[in-house]
């Protein structure tokens, strides 16, 4: 029944999507139109209509602009997380080496420091390098994530000792050992940590609104803000497409999700 709750905005959000103007005017005109009467909360359109979606796709250039933009960011932060956190995550798994634990204390407390508390520092940081109001400014920082090195670490440090040591004896050395036994086996670490992440930065807001400037290169995830009162049916339309990328990655992947959740609160 609890879990039940967290499905009513969307339960109410996917019908409303399919209203007119004028039904949902009547449904929401005391929020909308800033009227005294009271709200009327409708779970299904008495005159279903696909106006709202056709005012989205066909209507909306921003929409799209913005869409792109938002898989021009995440697409690639997601392959740079992977290529970069992978032998990061390898050598925190497998290697004994001075300053280990230290360097690993330090990759969790940037995991666990909110945007807020670097936000000025990374602002700094992209100035200098000429890279503010691009899609850098977005990229990069997402690249050097620590989170995904904190989960795919957890799979690594998993994999039984006698397989390394049987690929060693094969003749494998060590490059050969984390392509063809470190990443096969680490592979559901890797992709939990790539739908994690894509949840998170495909809801981005803070860092745009901080590192972008022009309207242009704004992510799909600050297209709902910009919506006004009077196109309240593209608003609903537009949350129902937005979420959709998300909803289907992560029913593909809810199994590496569980994975990662359960391989994340294991101790070393």
């Amino acid at each position: 029944m609890f879990c039940l709750l967290f499905w009513v905005p969307v339960l109410v959000m996917f019908p409303n999507s399919f209203m007119g103007p004028e039904e949902l005017k009547a449904a929401y005109g005391g929020v909308l139109g800033g009227g005294g009467q009271a709200v009327q909360m409708e779970l299904l359109p008495v005159y279903p209509t696909l106006r709202p979606y056709v005012e989205l796709l066909l209507d909306s250039p921003d929409f799209f602009v913005m869409f792109w933009n938002s898989v021009k960011q995440v697409v690639p932060i997601l392959l740079g997380q992977v290529l970069v956190g992978m032998p990061a995550a390898w050598a925190f798994g497998r290697y004994r080496f001075t300053g280990r634990r230290i360097l690993f204390l330090l990759y969790m407390i940037l995991m666990i420091m909110p945007f807020q508390v670097t936000m000025v520092s990374s602002y700094l940081v992209l100035s200098n390098l000429s890279l503010m109001d691009t899609h850098l400014a977005i990229i990069l920082p997402g690249v050097f994530s620590a989170f995904p090195v904190f989960i795919m670490q957890k799979f690594f440090h998993s994999i039984p000792d006698a397989l390394v040591e049987a690929a060693m004896v094969d003749g494998a050395g060590q490059l050969k050992i984390f392509l063809h036994v470190g990443v096969p086996l680490g592979m559901p670490g890797i992709m939990a940590s790539v739908l994690l992440n894509f949840l998170e930065y495909w809801n981005a807001i803070e860092a745009p609104m901080t590192f972008l400037k022009t309207k242009a290169k704004l992510p799909l995830s600050l297209y709902l803000p910009q919506i006004t009162t009077d196109q309240v049916g593209s608003s609903f339309a537009a949350s129902i497409v937005m979420m959709l990328p998300a909803v289907l990655i992560f029913l593909w992947g809810q199994e590496y999700l569980e994975q990662g959740i359960v391989a994340s609160g294991l101790k070393e």
